[in-house]
């Protein structure tokens, strides 16, 4: 069982660590570090002594790209596990791992070989989120089966679908401000061109919704344990992550509160994914 654990866990802090890492090459100015692909230069499929690109560039964009194969080796050995198992009701989402993964990675070298366009970069992150998703779901019910839950009210089920919804339409804007801002990955990147100040006001207007729909979610449920503490828990997480975005947009929008921002958008998404887990099934012992 903890070896089950560790495996299904590792996998979800791959997806989630991909996404921070690959923050790190946008806030480095390391986007185009290698500036070719699938090879880092052409004629070698790693970083080369001086490059035009600078060794500090090409190793941070050389070691996202390596993250990769980490996340492909775990993505099938879990899957490799799964079909071990017998278990059915985890087939397609270890499946995807595995074929989401190697989405990623023609995904990203379309965004560099378009000289990091903003829309692939932003692809690249939504893909990301889908996949952590996926990966909390493994996670979640790697000891468990799950049956469908009856005991909840439609206008909670209705709830918990505009909950997700918010959240995932929270970082698609989110996305849409980090294109249309100064850290790009590379000083000669394209850019959306909307305004950054009316995209950042509607995307944190978007936030106090979220929060406010939050709140009546929880007076609904406050009488369900289980469902009460995960939203508790994304209570909290989305309020610091609200205050690192306010304090970050009155600070001239500093490398290091992105990063902060970038890794709170992700945990952001667990907890309400994890919220939406728990309302959509009951887990049982299998």
């Amino acid at each position: 069982m903890k070896m089950r654990a560790f495996l299904y866990g590792l996998l979800l802090f791959l997806q989630s660590a991909l996404v921070i890492t690959g923050g790190a090459v946008r806030l480095t100015g390391s986007g185009l570090g290698c500036p070719t692909w699938p090879e880092c230069t052409p004629g070698s499929y790693t970083p080369v002594p001086h490059q035009a690109e600078g060794q500090l560039h090409a190793w941070i964009e050389f070691g996202n790209r390596l993250l990769t194969f980490a996340l492909v080796l775990s993505a099938l050995v879990v899957l490799i596990h799964v079909l071990k198992t017998g278990r059915k009701d985890l087939r397609w989402l270890a499946a995807g791992q595995v074929l989401g993964i190697l989405g990623q990675g023609v995904l990203g070298g379309i965004t560099v070989l378009t000289d990091l366009h903003p829309l692939p970069v932003a692809g690249h992150l939504l893909l990301s989120i889908t996949l952590i998703a996926a990966a909390t779901s493994l996670y979640s019910r790697r000891e468990l089966s799950a049956i469908k839950r009856n005991d909840l009210e439609p206008l909670t089920k209705r709830i918990s679908l505009a909950h997700i919804a918010i959240s995932f339409a929270v970082i698609v804007l989110g996305t849409l401000v980090t294109g249309s801002g100064p850290h790009a990955g590379d000083e000669k990147a394209r850019r959306f061109g909307f305004d950054i100040r009316t995209i950042a006001w509607l995307h944190a207007d978007l936030v106090i919704a979220l929060l406010g729909l939050t709140a009546a979610f929880y007076i609904l449920v406050r009488n369900d344990r289980e469902l009460s503490r995960r939203i508790g828990i994304f209570t909290a997480i989305a309020l610091a992550q609200g205050a690192i975005g306010y304090i970050q947009y009155f600070t001239g929008i500093p490398e290091i509160l992105v990063a902060a921002h970038l890794l709170g958008a992700t945990l952001v998404w667990i907890a309400a994914w994890r919220i939406r887990i728990t309302v959509t099934r009951t887990l049982m012992m299998s």
